[in-house]
């Protein structure tokens, strides 16, 4: 199985590219610089790999969620590639990438999504996959999701941020990896299972997983909070 993925939802810019067995990685923390980054290092992934585009089975992204602009330039960047080789794509959700990377058999994961709030889920091993324990949603301190059981894995930016998540969390959480962000490697592994299954989209498909319509509180909102 050969797979090319990339993943921008958060500060990193990664992109790796799966033959086989053997995964090759390009990445760097971007800040606002993904789509300036992103070309050139699939271009050389492709040359390390010696694969072009027309041999992947697949091209993969992490669809989100995450920065608005990152997810947009992933999807963006996964479509191009897969109209232009007539390839399928598979979206992969981000924070499912946090867990892929874990090593661990049940994670929570979540992102800071700004304005006192964060994007979360859960997944449990299943064999070699994951079973979708929290699907992916978007929490305040106000309304959280119940965890089952005991022993989970904490990891991404809304644990390092904010205390709430950690508290309300604190008797299923077992351990917390600390700044960890999703990479297109585990897109890629998890993008390679899910093909083997048979899931893909059309390049027309493809979509963000964006979870809401806003990035910053109005003036009278963030009074409100107050």
């Amino acid at each position: 199985m050969n797979v090319l993925a990339i993943e921008t939802s958060t500060e990193l810019c990664s992109a790796a590219v799966l033959r086989g067995s053997e995964l090759f990685v390009e990445e760097t923390v971007a800040a606002n610089r993904h789509s300036e980054l992103l070309v050139p290092m699939v271009q050389r992934l492709l040359e390390r790999s010696r694969l072009a585009v027309a041999q992947m089975n697949a091209i993969a992204f992490g669809q989100g969620p995450g920065s608005f602009t990152g997810i947009r330039i992933a999807c963006g960047m996964a479509q191009g590639l897969a109209f232009g080789a007539e390839r399928p794509v598979v979206p992969v959700p981000s924070l499912l990438a946090l867990a892929e990377q874990s090593n661990e058999s049940r994670v929570i994961a979540a992102f800071d999504a700004r304005m006192d709030e964060a994007y979360l889920a859960a997944y449990a091993r299943s064999g070699d996959d994951w079973q979708e324990v929290i699907a992916p949603c978007l929490v305040d301190r106000a309304a959280l999701p119940s965890l089952p059981g005991r022993g989970w894995v904490a990891t991404g930016s809304g644990f390092d941020r904010f205390d709430w998540l950690r508290t309300h969390y604190r008797d299923s959480i077992a351990l917390r990896l600390e700044n960890d962000l999703p990479r297109a490697g585990s897109i890629a592994r998890v993008a390679a299972r899910r093909m083997a299954r048979g899931e893909s989209v059309a390049a027309e498909q493809a979509a963000p997983l964006y979870l809401r319509d806003k990035v910053a509180l109005t003036t009278e909102e963030r009074q409100a909070r107050r």
